[in-house]
Order: structure tokens, then sequence, then C-alpha cells
């Protein structure tokens, strides 16, 4: 088992739960309209779905990988491509940040959760994302290949879980901040390109 594949598989997904993204804002501004009680309902319904797609990847990629390592390698090459165009997308982007709450109906504890896990469900950029990111991240020569990507995805669950709580705790000082710190959104865009990039060289060596 090589725990230093595992440890950069941390890091990269902490880099990307900390950059701006629709889920992460859409946390945020819970929070910060309704409370954090509210945020956190999303937040565990959103890191709810993500439990489908691991399961989707767990099973589909590795029965790839157990029947060919060519297609294994094709999928790698999509997966670092896909990211390399992330990048050039967040690239393209102004990188500002707007924060208001106005547009943020107000919905109950079990709906903001019911909608989280929705939204993550049905989202079909999320699989291709997990398809991207996670077989390139496999740590074990004996381990199987299922229960790799079900590390790997509760791996990502847990640290995205973590990130995306302390968001909706401190709702009120991060919107402070990103109002008041206009380079925010410059250094949080270049940190997306990086840690894109950074992942999709990881994939492919």
């Amino acid at each position: 088992m090589e725990f230093d594949i595992l440890i950069s598989f941390i890091l990269a997904t902490a880099a990307l739960a900390i950059s701006p993204g629709p889920d992460n804002i859409y946390v945020l501004m819970q929070s910060v309209t309704h409370g954090k009680k509210y945020g956190l309902a999303t937040v565990f319904g959103l890191i709810s779905g993500c439990i489908i797609h691991t399961s989707l990847l767990a099973f589909g990629v590795s029965a790839v990988i157990k029947n060919s390592e060519t297609l294994y390698f094709i999928i790698k090459l999509f997966g670092a491509g896909y990211l390399l165009f992330l990048a050039y997308q967040v690239f393209k982007s102004s990188g500002s940040l707007t924060v208001t709450g106005t547009a943020v109906p107000k919905k109950s504890v079990a709906q903001l959760f019911k909608q989280g896990f929705i939204m993550n469900v049905l989202n079909p950029k999320v699989s291709m994302f997990f398809l991207a990111f996670f077989p390139g991240f496999l740590f074990s020569n004996t381990l199987n290949n299922v229960w790799q990507f079900y590390v790997l995805g509760f791996i990502f669950m847990a640290v995205s879980l973590v990130i995306f709580s302390a968001i909706a705790i401190l709702a009120g000082f991060i919107s402070n901040y990103l109002t008041t710190n206009n380079k925010i959104g410059w250094y949080l865009k270049w940190l997306q390109i990086f840690v894109f990039i950074g992942i999709a060289i990881i994939i492919m060596l």
C-alpha cells in the first residue's frame, strides 16, 4: 500500500473542496441567509450523494481494469484531458466572487438534505469528475480495485464533509472576508488551475 498516493489524494481533495464551486457556494449562501443548521443539512445531502457515484465508478472501472489494461490507460488519458479542460475553463473565467443571499429560498432541514442529495446524484459532471480523478490514485497492488475505489470515495467524502461543514459553520466570517477582499477570487482561481493541472500530471505519471 502506497500511503504517499493517499496523502496526495487527500491534499488534492482538500484543495478542490476549498476552491469555490456551485456546491460550496450554495452551502455558504444557505448558512449566511438562514443559519448554519440549514447549511449543514445541505452539506450532508451533497456528501451522501457521492456514495452513488463512488459505487458506479468502483464496479464499472474495476471491471474495465480487470479486462483490459489498454482501456484503463484510455480512461486515465481521458481523465487527464478532462482535468486540463476544467483548468482551461477556470482560466477563462473572471475569478470574481459574488456573495449575495437574497435569492436563496428557505426550506426545511429535511428538504435541504434531500435537495443536496438529488443535486449531487443527478449531476453527470460529478460522475465524470470521479472518473477523471479517482483512477490515477489507486494505491495498492494487492487490495481489490473495488475496495480501493470505495476507500478513495470515503476519503473524498470525509475531507469534503469537514471543509464544507467548516464553510457552513463559519459562513458569516467567510462571507465578510470574500466581500472585503477583492483579490481572494483571483487566488482561488489560480489554486483551482494548479490543482487541476497537478492532478492531470499525477494521473498520467
